[in-house]
Formats: C-alpha cells, structure tokens, sequence
C-alpha cells in the first residue's frame, strides 16, 4: 500500500490535557488510551462549519462531533461528563487559534469599553484543580451525586428550551383563561422537569446500610422526601456547578484603573471565531 505523500501535512496535536473527572464519572470506554496525556488537535475546516450549524448546535451534534474530531482518545463524546465539556472545548481552541483570546469588556467604574487578551492556558489550569463534591451526609442517610453526561445534559436543556418557547408563546394569548391554563400546564412540566434533573443528579442513597441505585426507587424517594433533603441536593449541584464554570479574568481598566472581573462566555457560536 502506498503512503501519501500529503499526511505529513495532517494535523499535529497542539495541547495535552488531562480530564479531571473524565476518568472517574464517565462511562467505561468513553476515553481510551492515554488520560493523563490526551491528545487534543485543532478544528478542521468542516469542523469550524459544523460549529456554525444553528440547528447542530441546539442538539449538541456539532460540539460531539467535534470533540469526536479533535480529541480522537475520546470513544463516545455523549458519554463525556459535563465536567469536562468546557476543558475539553477550551482545549480545542487553544490547538486551533492558539492560547489567547480577544474580550471586550465595560469598566463598571467609568463605563469605558476595554479590549483584553485572556490567556486560556489559565482556564486549563483552574480544571486542572477543580474537584466534584458529591457526598451529602444527612442523618443517617448518605446521598451520592454524579455529573450528568453531555447526551443527558443537552437532552434536559432541550426540553427546558421547548418549555421556555411555550411560555413566551402563551404570553402573546389574549383569552385569559387559556392563557392561565396554558401556565398551569408549562408549569408542572417545568416542576417535572427539575425533577428529572435532580433524578439524573442522583448516583445512590445509603439508608441503614443498603444502598438504593434503583432509578424508579430514587424518584419515589425525590417525590416524598422533606424539602430540606431537596434544598441539600440543589445546593450541593449549584456548588459544583459554580466550581466547574469557565474562571473570571481579573483585569485592569486603561482608563481609569480600576480592577474588573471579565469571564470568557463558552458560546460555541462565538467561541470558535478567531479573535
């Protein structure tokens, strides 16, 4: 078999990362090889237009496909923790535009518009120190949480997006009294679906030593549990998500000095736009 003489023109990976989470909360075979060395390469010219898809975009293809493009370690990219999505992005495009990443920002002080230049090596680094929490110690009871992966994320977001449509839909309704049925309805779908989140966000709970991983189980138990066991869990999912969010930038107005926090939107429509 011949070799061709243009793959020495191929694409070299740029970065080296290592998943944080990846190896303990995604599912077995979503990462092979090397986790702790992973490869990450550069877009493509067909995978900067894929992140320019709207309708791939609102479904998660585009950014599975090319996580799947980049990151040829990654197996399953819907298997992929939510954890790790942001790392793994902002790794993609530091090997496709190069570390550096042009923000603009106004001065809450003199409301001056600034330009910056964020170093995103240091947003590889703050993942690099994150860690999950996901024991919540109640009484005699011990809830374990997990991250939800990518596919289940982005199916949740979807719905919760369909919700919000319906809302603004009904708020253009003239008859008052379809207008409140049609609340009552989007409601109880938005309740529901919290709960199905907050379901997904369940590993097991531990109860007089047995160990509950049933999933119709823990929705029983997340439908008659006391609202304190609940507000435990939400705080404890917002902690993480706080934790795992893209890091503010401290950075300094030309105009008047003043100190201001900028933070790199991950906006995939936007993000991947040399700048």
């Amino acid at each position: 078999m011949s070799t061709n003489p243009l793959q020495k023109y191929f694409r070299q990976p740029k970065i080296f990362i290592k998943l944080p989470s990846g190896g303990i909360y995604s599912k077995p075979g979503t990462v092979q090889g090397d986790v702790t060395h992973m490869p990450v390469y550069g877009m493509t010219g067909m995978d900067e237009i894929m992140m320019r898809t709207p309708d791939a975009l609102l479904t998660g293809e585009s950014t599975a496909n090319v996580i799947a493009s980049c990151c040829p370690n990654i197996k399953e990219a819907w298997e992929i923790s939510v954890t790790d999505i942001l790392m793994i992005l902002t790794a993609i495009r530091i090997s496709t535009y190069g570390n550096t990443m042009h923000v603009q920002a106004t001065c809450t002080e003199c409301n001056v518009e600034n330009d910056y230049e964020m170093d995103l090596n240091q947003v590889i680094e703050h993942y690099m120190n994150c860690r999950y929490e996901n024991t919540i110690v109640l009484d005699q009871m011990i809830i374990k949480t997990q991250p939800l992966n990518y596919k289940r994320s982005t199916e949740l977001n979807i719905k919760n997006f369909q919700l919000q449509q319906q809302m603004n839909q009904a708020l253009s309704l003239e008859d008052s009294e379809e207008k409140q049925k049609q609340y009552q309805e989007i409601f109880k779908a938005i309740s529901d679906l919290q709960l199905e989140i907050l379901k997904a966000s369940i590993e097991s709970v531990e109860v007089d030593g047995q160990v509950v991983t049933e999933r119709s189980f823990i929705a029983d138990w997340l439908g008659n549990c006391d609202k304190s066991i609940i507000d435990s869990i939400k705080d404890l999912n917002q902690r993480n998500t706080n934790t795992w969010s893209i890091p503010e930038f401290r950075v300094e107005c030309d105009s008047c000095n003043a100190e201001n926090k900028v933070r790199v939107e991950l906006d995939e429509s936007n993000f991947f736009v040399k700048a």
